[in-house]
């Protein structure tokens, strides 16, 4: 079994190094994109939610639901992506106005 010694863990050390930080360079490569994706991908999914909402109110209004608890949870799960959404543009409208105030 090889001895282990400062100068074994030294190298060991700088092969971490060198693999984090090709693989941070390479995740912002990658997230300077997937977020305006994942943002698109989640406002399509509030509007998927929102449209079965009305749909379920259309039908619970003119009385040919089939399933009022299916009906109940499409507009119950519409109305929690909507407070989601919400939050997040709060919170990102929050963060923007942070960096305004930011001196340099």
């Amino acid at each position: 079994m090889e001895k282990l010694d400062a100068k074994n863990f030294l190298k060991i050390d700088s092969i971490e190094q060198n693999k984090n930080i090709s693989s941070t360079s390479n995740a912002t490569k990658i997230n300077s994109g997937d977020f305006s994706k994942l943002l698109k991908k989640s406002i399509d999914e509030l509007n998927q939610a929102q449209e079965s909402s009305d749909k379920a109110l259309v039908d619970m209004a003119t009385g040919q639901v089939k399933d009022l608890h299916q009906a109940a949870i499409a507009i119950g799960k519409a109305e929690t992506s909507m407070k989601l959404m919400l939050e997040v543009r709060n919170k990102a409208i929050s963060a923007y106005k942070e960096i305004l105030r930011t001196q340099i």
